[in-house]
């Protein structure tokens, strides 16, 4: 089962207890980042940049269910935005 990473007017939800909220996602990243060391050798990241991003698994953190979890629609995703 694949599943995507939810957009502004996307979220997701178990199809098992209906949690909205709580998820465990294991995802593998590849990413480019730029390191700053010092001069005695430590490091830390200035900036990172995420090339690709894969979601594998995504667990309802309620219930325990592994892909049980869809991607809906918000409920306010079609309201248009105040004035």
């Amino acid at each position: 089962m694949s599943i995507s990473v939810p957009s502004d007017t996307q979220r997701w939800r178990c199809t098992q207890c209906g949690n909205l909220t709580r998820f465990d996602v294991t995802r593998a990243v590849r990413s480019r980042d730029y390191l700053h060391f010092d001069l005695s050798g430590g490091s830390r990241v200035e900036e990172s940049e995420t090339l690709a991003e894969t979601i594998e698994q995504v667990r309802c953190r309620w219930c325990n269910a592994v892909d049980a979890v869809e991607t809906v629609d918000r409920p306010d995703a079609g309201a248009a935005e105040p004035a």
